[in-house]
């Protein structure tokens, strides 16, 4: 487990994760990561890499949503020379420059179909084709991908080969959001705060209760990643002082008044009318009947409440 350590928290959820990528690290399985962005997704495909029996040889990232369209067969499965204009020398792909090792396939889901027909039979027997090559070569690589999107609902559509799916999810593994285990979130934020201080050669700056709970109360929709990125800019901004609730960015406070009780009206609008009448009929039946304590309930006057009865002909 120890190549796992850099994955922080304590959550049942996220622990469940990590024990599942412990064991199927032990084997050649090919894995599916799904997740939100800034999960962690490449953390847990290099663990899982590291704790294998190929760690001494290559662990080769790939973000398949920055590959150019034109060249992203090329790019995976290598070129010969003269294949296509541009293409002066021979030139392994990231697939063959895995040799031995883990192929880490970020973003899967952005690859096209006709790259995908290519991939699926390089994970069901092992070849690679070159670009401008008949041959087949047989690479010893073990497939580990990722994706924030929701493949099934790709593969409803037609964006994404049904049998590649299933085949590259032989063992899925989600990471849950950070909103999901917000239990972890002071534990992540310690930790960030004391390696990142470390790193930095700086002295750790410290939260106050109310800073923390600024924290665990934010709903963090860049997960892990934003996290982290907070943490740095105060390690360098304020080593060594006391992080208040007044030294966090304006969506992480300004948060906790979106919550707060507040309701808020829907972009499509609503019937002002019906919401009145349903929570009239609502606080009767919570008060079964009692008019004065039905009126509590809506923070308004029993002659109020009455007056709204009878306005509506409740």
């Amino acid at each position: 487990m120890k190549a796992f350590e850099q994955l922080i928290g304590e959550s049942p959820e996220f622990l469940s994760v990590i024990r599942s990528a412990d064991i199927v690290a032990a084997t050649d399985v090919t894995v599916l990561i799904e997740g939100d962005t800034g999960t962690g997704k490449e953390l847990l495909a290099q663990a899982i890499h590291e704790s294998s029996n190929r760690v001494e040889k290559p662990f080769v990232t790939i973000n398949c949503a920055a590959l150019p369209e034109s060249l992203v067969e090329s790019e995976l499965f290598g070129h010969k020379k003269g294949a296509f204009t541009g293409a002066v020398n021979d030139q392994a792909g990231y697939i063959k420059q895995a040799e031995g090792g883990t192929l880490f396939l970020d973003e899967i889901g952005e690859l096209s179909l006709a790259v995908q027909a290519k991939l699926l039979r390089f994970i069901e027997y092992g070849e690679c084709q070159c670009v401008g090559d008949s041959r087949l070569q047989k690479v010893d690589v073990r497939l580990i991908a990722a994706t924030n999107r929701n493949i099934a609902e790709q593969v409803n559509k037609g964006l994404f080969r049904e049998d590649l799916y299933y085949r590259l999810k032989i063992v899925p593994l989600e990471l849950p959001a950070l909103k999901q285990r917000s239990a972890d979130i002071l534990l992540i934020a310690r930790h960030f705060i004391s390696s990142l201080s470390e790193q930095h050669d700086l002295a750790s700056p410290k939260f106050t209760p109310s800073a923390l709970k600024q924290l665990q109360n934010y709903s963090w929709p860049g997960n892990v990643r934003e996290l982290r990125n907070l943490c740095e800019r105060l390690v360098v901004l304020l080593p060594g002082q006391e992080i208040t609730e007044h030294n966090l960015p304006v969506d992480i406070v300004q948060k906790k008044e979106a919550d707060s009780g507040r309701f808020k009206l829907p972009s499509q609008g609503l019937n002002l009318e019906m919401l009145e009448t349903d929570l009239l009929k609502q606080a009767l039946g919570l008060s079964q009947g009692n008019k004065s304590r039905a009126a509590r309930l809506l923070g308004i006057s029993r002659d109020a409440f009455l007056y709204r009865l009878k306005k509506y002909s409740i």
